[in-house]
């Protein structure tokens, strides 16, 4: 169970690449990829601007258009000059078709300008749109999901991949359709200036096509691979930093470098494979074109010779090969980039179609004025077909202190987790005041219950920002309050700028300090019920007592779930659950658990045993 991260080095969250329950970061998993799938989903996300991205293409055929009716002119400039040579070229017809070559010209470059202006502004939209979207996602995933995820890997869908699919889609999307409308229209106007002319020029042009399309084969597995690689470098990045401390006294540098370069390779090679292959399409169609323009010169000539064609003709195919191959590696690119878009948006696409928590607001029924009765009927759950809680039945009275006591794996978080509906009971029911928590919204049990965790999670910004923590309408004189009763207001106060001291990197804060911060967040939250969570373990003794004493006020009231190992803080439970293999063994106060001699006693006198 853990409160949401945003920039905690408190704690380290996820178990570390190499280190955790997973071992060695696994290598590139080939599987099949639906490229078309992903980008029909990413045409219809699109939906909302596909008129303005109509308009723009419309401006990019339009400016394409212009620009191929510029070799015709320039055949005419040609004709004219030579029939001239002989006596006196008409230079007020030359000037005019000049003009006439201008005034496309800027027109062409205003609507190329039009069309930049709308796509840049339509892709971060959308660049904007999917991060608002995944960052919903995010608050709609259920717990487990996280408990599988890579943080970083997470993030790297939200700020790469995104990042990657609005580049691209600004850069390929207009080149596309101009490059199309290019190749199309040039086309056809070197067939109606000579077919003769054209089929030279497409035959120069054939074979570098068809290695174009290879090339584009070929390099797509590697776009896939490489955001992949990408996504797993940062997470194993993201986890190392956080677990600095663990690194260093476990001597894991080494390792963890391994880790790394073996991740960093296969992020290389994928990148290299990638930008090697989408690189050859530029210096490939360039030779294309030069071996177009001998082509065009000696086939020209020698039609020009015989008299078939005028050398204006030839003057025009000059500038129709530049403009035919020019098309043809801007698709090359095109598609390179489209590649790249589909490999990002299928990792973008996979999370946002990730199963959420059921859509709870059909349900009208709410809490009001709890009072804090627990009940647990026959509770069951597990993990991946694995049960954990076999058959829970426990009955808790308003304001009681109940501790949830047993050895590791024994389901005393997880009963805290069903508690709060961060996971569903698979069998059984959980009634809070007599009312199924199944039946009312799960935002509406979260507002009963406040929290302290053994990982203290603190985020950048003020001391009073972070007790006031999502609380609205809570005055100064209520934070000083709350500071007070825990006992941390003097401390504050001996801060440069008190309770408007930013907690970041910099600030040294003891655990003890960070533990109370989060009490007197809890105490501000003033809900009905109250989960503590191993929120002593990771203090030394005398701190111990002084968080003690501060949960002490904190519980006073509140009905209070408490899970901790040191059995000597719950001494005063009203009752305490003893758990083992997901069902409860004992139960009653401790005193009377001593006295059985049971399980509870076991637990308990192991703590005072020595070697």
């Amino acid at each position: 169970m853990s409160e949401p991260t945003r920039n905690n080095n408190q704690q380290m969250r996820r178990p570390m690449a190499g280190m955790g329950r997973g071992g060695p970061m696994p290598g590139i998993v080939e599987k099949p990829k639906n490229f078309k799938l992903a980008i029909k989903k990413l045409t219809r996300y699109m939906k909302a601007y596909l008129v303005v991205m109509i308009v723009a293409l419309v401006a990019a055929v339009a400016g394409t258009v212009l620009r191929i009716m510029t070799p015709d002119y320039v055949k005419k400039i040609t004709n004219e000059v030579i029939k001239g040579l002989g006596g006196t070229v008409d230079m007020d017809t030359v000037w005019t078709i000049i003009w006439i070559v201008v005034g496309l010209q800027l027109v062409a470059l205003l609507l190329n300008l039009v069309q930049g202006f709308i796509m840049s502004t339509v892709t971060q939209k959308i660049s904007k749109r999917m991060r608002t979207d995944i960052s919903m996602k995010i608050n709609r995933l259920p717990l487990k999901y996280f408990n599988g995820a890579s943080y970083g890997d997470v993030l790297s869908r939200v700020t790469n991949d995104v990042d990657t699919i609005g580049m691209t889609l600004n850069q390929s999307i207009a080149t596309l359709v101009s490059a199309t409308t290019m190749f199309l229209g040039v086309l056809l106007m070197m067939f109606v200036t000579s077919w003769m002319m054209a089929l030279t020029a497409i035959g120069a042009t054939f074979v570098g096509f068809i290695l174009m399309m290879v090339i584009m084969k070929a390099s797509q597995k590697y776009f896939t691979s490489q955001q992949e690689e990408l996504g797993k470098i940062n997470g194993h990045i993201e986890e190392t930093y956080t677990g600095q401390a663990i690194v260093k006294v476990y001597n894991a540098g080494p390792m963890l470098k391994r880790d790394f370069e073996s991740i960093n390779t296969k992020l290389y090679r994928s990148g290299w494979k990638s930008q090697f292959l989408s690189g050859l399409m530029m210096p490939l169609m360039a030779f294309v074109g030069n071996i177009g323009y001998i082509a065009v010169c000696v086939v020209g000539a020698v039609l020009a010779m015989k008299g078939i064609i005028t050398f204006g003709v030839i003057a025009a195919f000059m500038i129709y090969i530049r403009l035919f191959t020019q098309p043809l590696s801007q698709l090359a690119q095109a598609a390179s980039n489209l590649q790249r878009t589909a490999a990002a948006g299928e990792r973008v696409f996979e999370f946002l179609d990730e199963p959420e928590m059921e859509n709870e607001s059909a349900k009208m029924k709410r809490l009001e004025n709890v009072k804090g009765a627990v009940e647990f009927k026959n509770v069951r759950f597990g993990y991946d077909e694995k049960i954990i809680i076999n058959d829970f039945t426990a009955s808790v009275k308003a304001g009681q202190k109940i501790a949830i006591v047993g050895p590791t794996g024994a389901g005393k978080t997880t009963m805290v987790n069903l508690l709060m509906r961060f996971f569903e009971t698979q069998g059984g029911q959980i009634l809070l005041d007599g009312v199924p928590t199944t039946e009312v919204p799960r935002e509406n049990i979260h507002e009963q219950f406040c929290m302290v965790l053994q990982d203290t999670w603190l985020f950048e910004g003020t001391i009073r920002d972070n007790i006031v923590y999502s609380k609205q309408g809570v005055s100064n004189e209520q934070v000083e309050e709350a500071c007070k009763a825990v006992g941390i207001h003097h401390f504050i106060q001996t801060l440069p700028d008190g309770y408007n001291t930013i907690l970041n990197d910099k600030a040294s804060l003891s655990e003890g300090e960070k533990q109370l911060l989060t009490i007197a967040r809890a105490i501000i939250k003033n809900a009905p019920l109250l989960i503590l969570d191993e929120a002593t373990s990771s203090v030394d003794t005398r701190t111990e007592r002084r968080v003690q004493s501060a949960m002490d006020k904190l519980m006073d009231g509140r009905t209070s779930f408490v899970i901790a190992h040191r059995l000597s803080t719950i001494k005063n439970a009203d009752m305490i659950i003893v758990m083992r293999d997901g069902d409860i063994v004992e139960s009653g106060k401790h005193a009377t658990l001593l006295q059985k001699g049971g399980f509870y006693a076991e637990l308990y006198n192991s703590q005072f045993e020595t070697a």
